[in-house]
Order: C-alpha cells, then structure tokens, then sequence
C-alpha cells in the first residue's frame, strides 16, 4: 500500500531543503498549492495533489499577479 502523503525524505529530495518553512516555499512557488506544515512541523504534501500537479492536471491554478503602483501622478506634475 503507498503512502497518502510523501515522505519527508521525497519532501526533501523534491526541494533540496530540511527545513520546513523553506520546503513549503519551493513546494507552493512549484504550484503544490496544498502542501502545508502539520502540527509536528513537518511539510504534507498529498500524493495525489504532487501527481497531478506534476501531470498538469490541476488547470485551476492561475498565475499570480504582480501588483504594480501607478506613478503616472507623477509624470504629469513633471510635465
């Protein structure tokens, strides 16, 4: 029977961190928008979700959008 989530070995081979917070990083960064820290500190990250993901299969995720201000105030007080 295989496991539901990876292991933290795979956790780890997959973001080349031991340390949990910088493992969610590059997991959430790779589009593996369900992988989270349990309550003993370490990242979950399902099966399913990591090959679906891999496959393309989750189409639900959109890329996110960089904020960017508008300066253009001040343009037209240089003019």
């Amino acid at each position: 029977m295989t496991n539901i989530a990876l292991t933290q070995e795979e956790v780890e081979a997959i973001t080349g961190y031991k340390n949990a917070t910088k493992q969610l990083g590059v997991l959430k960064n790779r589009g593996f928008v369900r992988a989270y820290i349990n309550r003993k500190g370490e990242v979950i990250l399902e099966r399913s979700h990591y090959e679906a993901v891999t496959r393309c299969e989750m189409s639900n995720s959109q890329p996110t959008m960089r904020k960017v201000a508008n300066l253009s105030i001040f343009n037209k007080a240089a003019a």
